[in-house]
Order: C-alpha cells, then sequence, then structure tokens
C-alpha cells in the first residue's frame, strides 16, 4: 500500500476576531491549515497535531512539486503513527507564524501596513483558542487526540487546561509546564541576536530591501546547538575539518562550523525574524504548571502519553515526569515513556519507530475507548 501523501494543499481558515488573553483583539484573522485522511461520519476520529517552535501547517506529505515532505511526515500518513487510513489528521500554523497564519509580518487593517512591533504579543493559550476556532468550524466537538513536540508540546497542555472537553487524549512530546531560567536564558539570547541587527531596524523592515538575516541566523545558530546532544554532536562531525581547508583566520574550518551556518542561512529564506521574538516570548511565557494546571485541567477521562528522550538537555526528561507527577496527583489517566536516544531534542522528530509503537497502541486503545461511549 502507498504510504505517501501526495499533492497536499494548505487551507486558509479567516475569522472575524480573535479575544486574545491580554484582552487586546486580534482582527481579521487568518489560520493555514492542512487535512490528511478522512473524516468518519460521526467526526469522532480526529486528530490536532500542533508544531514546534519554526514549523507550519505542512506536517506530511507533498505539495504540488515539491521536493521534500512536510516536516513529521514520517509519523503522518497510511499506516504510520497517524494513520490516515484511520485518522483525520489536522495541523495549522500558530498565530504570530510566518507560514500562513495572521503574525507580525501580515496586514495590520487598521493602518494597511505590516503589524510589525504593532502586533500584539500573543500567548500558547492564544494560539489554542484559534486552533479551536478552526476545530469548530470543521465540526468536530471532541478531538480523538491533540499531539505535539517541544512548543508542540505545551500547546498539547493547554489544550488540556482550556478545553479539556474538547478531546479524549494528549501526547505531549520533550516539553515541559513552564520554561526553566535556563531555558528562557537561551531564547532571551536568541532575540538580543536579532535585535541587535541594525537591519532589524525596531522591527520595522517589510517596507525595506533589507532584514536582519544575520541577527536571524546567529538565533538559529543558537537553537540548533540546543537541539543536538554532545553524544549527537561528536558522532556527526567529531572535530572533523572541512577537506583541503587550511586553518584560516576566522573562516569556517570544522564541519559544525558550517554546518550551524549552513542551518542559519537557509532559516532566513523562510522565516520572519519578528515572528521568532513572537513565538519565544509566547513560549517563556507559557507555564500551566503547579496551581495553573491543578484548578482549570478538570475533564479526568483524558488519556494522556508524555514521552521524553534520554539525552534532551533542551527539555530534560525531569520536566516530563513532573508533568506525570501532576497528571496522575489529580487522578488522570496517564502513561509515561522516557526513550534512549541520542539525538537530543531533535530526537522526537528523529526516533519515529520507538514513537509510531507507542503512538499507535496509544490511539488504537483511545479510538477503541470513544468509539464504545
Amino acid at each position: 500500500m502507498k504510504n505517501i501523501l501526495e499533492n497536499i494543499e494548505t487551507q486558509y481558515f479567516k475569522f472575524d476576531k480573535l479575544v486574545l488573553e491580554s484582552g487586546k483583539e486580534l482582527k481579521d484573522v487568518t489560520i493555514a491549515y492542512e487535512t490528511y485522511g478522512k473524516m468518519n461520519e460521526n467526526k469522532s476520529n480526529a486528530v490536532l497535531i500542533v508544531h514546534a517552535f519554526s514549523g507550519d501547517a505542512n506536517a506530511a506529505g507533498f505539495h504540488k512539486g515539491a521536493s521534500k515532505p512536510g516536516w513529521w511526515d514520517n509519523m503522518i500518513g497510511p499506516g504510520k503513527a497517524f494513520d490516515t487510513d484511520k485518522y483525520f489528521v489536522i495541523c495549522s500554523n500558530i498565530l504570530a507564524g510566518c507560514s500562513g497564519s495572521t503574525g507580525p509580518a501580515s496586514i495590520n487593517p487598521s493602518t494597511g501596513k505590516p503589524y510589525a512591533l504593532d502586533f500584539p504579543v500573543v500567548t500558547v493559550a492564544d494560539m489554542v483558542a484559534g486552533q479551536k476556532k478552526l476545530v469548530d468550524h470543521l465540526g468536530i466537538k471532541k478531538l480523538l487526540s491533540v499531539a505535539g513536540g517541544s512548543m508542540g508540546g505545551m500547546q498539547v497542555l493547554q489544550w488540556a487546561v482550556s478545553y479539556p472537553e474538547a478531546l479524549c487524549s494528549a501526547i505531549p512530546i520533550a516539553t515541559t509546564m513552564k520554561h526553566s531560567p535556563q531555558q528562557i536564558a537561551f531564547n532571551e539570547v536568541a532575540r538580543q541576536s536579532i535585535m541587535a541587527d541594525v537591519k532589524w531596524n525596531n522591527g520595522n523592515y517589510y517596507d525595506t530591501k533589507q532584514s536582519p538575516d544575520s541577527g536571524l541566523a546567529i538565533a538559529r545558530m543558537i537553537g540548533h546547538i540546543t537541539y543536538m546532544s554532545d553524544t549527537s554532536m561528536e558522532e556527526k562531525f567529531s572535530r572533523k575539518r572541512k577537506e583541503n581547508n587550511a586553518p584560516s583566520g576566522f573562516a569556517s574550518d570544522f564541519e559544525v562550523e558550517g554546518y550551524l551556518r549552513y542551518r542559519g542561512d537557509s532559516f532566513v529564506k523562510r522565516f520572519d525574524a519578528n515572528s521568532y521574538l513572537y513565538i519565544t516570548k509566547a513560549m517563556d511565557l507559557f507555564d500551566v504548571s503547579g496551581k495553573n494546571f491543578v484548578k482549570t485541567a478538570k475533564n479526568k477521562d483524558t488519556n494522556f502519553l508524555v514521552i521524553s528522550f534520554q539525552s534532551d538537555w533542551l527539555y530534560p526528561s525531569y520536566q516530563s515526569e513532573d508533568i506525570v507527577k501532576q497528571l496522575k496527583l489529580k487522578g488522570y489517566n496517564a502513561t509515561y515513556i522516557e526513550i534512549k536516544s541520542t539525538y537530543g531534542h531533535d530526537a522526537f522528530l528523529l526516533e519515529v519507530e520507538d514513537e509510531t509503537k507507542l503512538v499507535k497502541h496509544f490511539l488504537e486503545k483511545v479510538y477503541k475507548e470513544a468509539e464504545n461511549g
């Protein structure tokens, strides 16, 4: 059986306004999204995939003429973990993003110009509120599951807090209930690298022919260091130098240097610097720990599958263990698995075989329980 999704198209859901946590109104909102598979008659097989920091709506399959599939294609499709022969899978680009959903690069209806820093600060709860409007628009009263890794995992937890009655299960992967000071610190250094770029121009670079590419590239380089582990970097690069490249001042002599520069340079071609600022700030503000979680999470029928990775030092396993402790203290059915991996935080995109076994079994169980009432 063919397990490739082809000719995938991004769709756009538009609505008049969204009232944010801050009380401000975001008007003329657009949510970019994609769907895979078919919804069943009673709309009980819908799974929402929520993306990580730099992701987008294209989670799986190939757009027409594209050479690369969506960012989680190895997990979504016929026969895969999120089996599109069984489930109707949805993925949307978050608010404040730059891949079709309303963000700082979008046109402010009040001025007719890009928002830039006039775009309001949004939270993970605001992002999830936008997703809830999309799910309602699709006529889905209850999601079979919400799943995602890293910042996607934060959105999963926020769904359980904000709309517990609207989901049967949740799969937060390689994530946390709140950022530690170290995690905030990495994001702040990345933000400062963007804002220190003279071409950032206080966020007003959309009408110029220049953008803060240098600052954004450095921010991405910082991020990639945190996504890998010491072991994975040693295995991939060690201290290898570029072939036929004698030391020459501060040129990129080591392979790891070339890799980071490549990652930075390629990132600026697809991402907006202001979106980087807004999204990292939303991640830092996120906090559903302690009373914030206990007071609002009410649906004890929700099943949780929490996954972490042994070598992930950006979102270490103790943070996932804290999630499970909170859930079990409140009487939730929570399964926790730490997967052995040397890939670091990137493992949630790479440890496909182990994740597939876990997710497949979990979803089959949840779906059976949901169908049997």
